[in-house]
Order: C-alpha cells, then sequence, then structure tokens
C-alpha cells in the first residue's frame, strides 16, 4: 500500500469523503476490470463496480487492518459481479473496438483474434473460477489472500488455478 493509503482509509471510515474520493479514483480502474473478467459484460462490470463503492463507504468501518484495503475491495467487487451475472443470466457478444481510441484509425482485425479467443474460453468458465483468476491477476491477490477471500486453503487455492489455467490453455491450443 502507498504510503499514506493507510491514513486515507481511516479518515475515509471516520466519513471523509475526500479521502473516500481518493480510494475511488486510485481503486475503480482495477475493480472495474474485476468485475469485467468475471462478468465479459461492460456495462455490468460498471454495475459491479459502482455496487463495490456504496458497500465499501458503508462497511469501511468494519475493515480491521487499512493496509488489505485493495484485496477487501477487490473480494467485494468479484462478489458484487458474481452476484449480478447469475441474477442476469445472460451472455453477450464478444464486441472489439473498432477505432483505437489512441490513435483514431481502425486496427488490424487479425492482431484481435487472440483476444476473442481469450474472452470466449474465459466465458466458457464458471462465474466463480473468472471471479478466482481475476482475484489473482488483476488484483494481484497471492494464494494466502486468496484462500481467506473464498475459504479453501492456499493449496486449495494453487490447485484450482492450476486446473483453471490448464483448462485454457487447452482451449486456446497454447499446451
Amino acid at each position: 500500500m502507498a504510503p499514506g493509503a493507510e491514513r486515507l482509509v481511516v479518515l475515509a471510515a471516520a466519513g471523509d469523503e475526500e479521502a473516500f474520493e481518493q480510494i475511488v479514483r486510485h481503486h475503480h480502474r482495477d475493480l472495474t476490470r474485476i468485475a469485467f473478467v468475471v462478468t465479459g459484460d461492460p456495462d455490468i462490470a460498471d454495475q459491479a463496480a459502482a455496487a463495490t463503492w456504496v458497500i465499501a463507504w458503508k462497511r469501511l468501518r468494519s475493515l480491521r487492518e487499512p493496509e488489505r484495503l485493495k484485496p477487501w475491495l477487490c473480494s467485494i467487487a468479484a462478489n458484487e459481479a458474481r452476484q449480478l451475472v447469475r441474477s442476469q443470466r445472460r451472455r453477450r457478444v464478444v464486441e472489439i473496438a473498432v477505432v483505437n481510441d489512441e490513435r483514431r484509425t481502425a486496427p488490424d482485425p487479425a492482431t484481435r483474434i487472440g483476444d476473442v479467443d481469450l474472452a470466449n474460453a474465459m466465458a466458457r468458465l464458471s462465474v466463480d473460477d473468472r471471479s478466482l483468476v481475476a482475484l489473482r491477476y488483476i488484483c494481484g491477490l497471492n494464494s494466502t489472500e486468496l484462500a481467506q477471500v473464498t475459504g479453501l486453503t492456499a493449496s486449495g487455492v494453487r490447485g484450482r488455478l492450476a486446473k483453471i489455467l490448464d483448462r485454457l490453455r487447452k482451449e486456446l491450443g497454447d499446451e
């Protein structure tokens, strides 16, 4: 956690809205990315991230270890994303941006095939497996932290991730 970040958590937990806004600015993008990996839908991911902030504001005082803010937020985002997916039970087509925002030029669609393949392979995983992948590779939680979030053992988390990654490798032809 960055220097002063724990102080922001303490201030926000005491009701300091500016401190909470700084926390939101720092973590919102990661939470949206986690939710997107879980849901595969940018709109639902945005809803999950927004719901995460409402929950975080209400429950921030319950966070006993301010240095664990990021894993705490990530687990809330993943849970909210899973709940939204389960409640909506809909699947969407993976959309590929036609225009590159940085240069406003149309990229070669062939360069995005790997993205589509990965998105399709991720979509075939269960919502719980996508959540585990997001928490590990986007939030950066280690197996001990994932164990705390998921209720599995650390070795159980490592085994489950290994199986998920093996499945993805097979589906993507990267064996």
